[in-house]
C-alpha cells in the first residue's frame, strides 16, 4: 500500500472519528450522557452500527474519548490563561486559572456536566482519563510550589486528626510542599468546581446576581486559604 493511500485512509479515519464525537456531543446536549447510544449516533450519521464499532467498540469507549477531550479542552484553556499572566504574583495566577475554568464551563455546559456532573450509570472512567483530568490541578500545584520556593507561602495549620491524611496526600501529590498547604489545595480544588457547578446548574438563582465579581472574590479567598500571599 502506498504512503499516499495510507495517508488518505488516516485522514478519513480522523474525519469520521471527529464526526462521531461531534454527533455524540449533540446527543449529550439533548439527551444527557446516560442516554448516549452508539446506534443513535450511527443512525444520525447515516452509518451502519457495525461500521461505527470499528471506531468505538462500545458506548464506554466513546464516553471515554469525550471525557478526555473535555478535560483536555478545559486544561488547555486554563493553561493558556495562566501563560498570559505567568509573570504575575501567585494569587493573580491562581485567579486567572480559576476564571478560565469558569469561562470554559459556561461555554461548554454539557461537557462540564459530563466530567463534573452526576456519574453516568454503569460507566467507570479508566486510568486513561487521569492525565487529562489532572491538567488544572497540576497548574494549581505549580503556582503553590512557586510561591513556596519564593517564601511566599503561609501554609495553613492542621488539626491533629488531619495530619496523617495531609501527609499522605502530600506524599502522593507534591512531596516538596507542606502537608497543610496540600490539604488546603485539595479543598480549594473541590470548592473551585463547586462554585462553578453552583452557577452552571442554577443553584445561585435569586441568590447571587453579580456572578463574575462574586466568583473572583471567592476564588481569591481560596488562594488565601491555601496560603498564597497577595504580593
Amino acid at each position: 500500500m502506498s504512503s499516499t493511500v495510507r495517508g488518505a485512509r488516516a485522514r478519513a479515519r480522523i474525519e469520521v472519528t471527529a464526526a462521531i464525537k461531534d454527533e455524540a456531543r449533540r446527543q449529550l446536549a439533548s439527551e444527557g450522557a446516560a442516554k448516549l447510544s452508539l446506534r443513535a449516533v450511527a443512525r444520525e450519521l447515516g452509518m451502519v452500527s457495525s461500521a461505527l464499532y470499528r471506531y468505538f467498540p462500545s458506548r464506554d469507549d466513546l464516553l471515554t474519548a469525550l471525557i478526555i477531550d473535555a478535560y483536555d479542552s478545559l486544561g488547555a484553556s486554563a493553561e493558556a490563561a495562566h501563560a498570559a499572566v505567568a509573570d504575575a504574583v501567585p494569587v493573580e495566577r491562581w485567579v486567572a486559572v480559576g476564571e478560565a475554568v469558569r469561562r470554559w464551563a459556561l461555554a461548554h455546559p454539557h461537557e462540564y456536566a459530563l466530567i463534573y456532573g452526576s456519574p453516568v450509570p454503569g460507566y467507570s472512567a479508566p486510568d486513561a482519563t487521569v492525565p487529562a483530568a489532572a491538567r488544572v490541578g497540576v497548574l494549581l500545584i505549580d503556582i503553590v510550589r512557586d510561591a513556596h520556593r519564593a517564601q511566599g507561602l503561609q501554609a495553613p495549620l492542621l488539626t491533629d486528626d488531619l495530619v496523617p491524611e495531609a501527609v499522605r496526600m502530600a506524599a502522593d501529590l507534591a512531596p516538596d510542599l507542606p502537608p497543610g498547604a496540600v490539604a488546603a489545595l485539595v479543598a480549594a480544588w473541590a470548592q473551585l468546581y463547586g462554585l462553578v457547578g453552583f452557577e452552571l446548574f442554577g443553584q445561585f438563582h435569586r441568590l447571587v446576581e453579580e456572578r463574575e465579581p462574586f466568583f473572583r472574590y471567592a476564588i481569591t479567598r481560596l488562594a488565601h486559604e491555601v496560603g498564597l500571599r497577595q504580593a
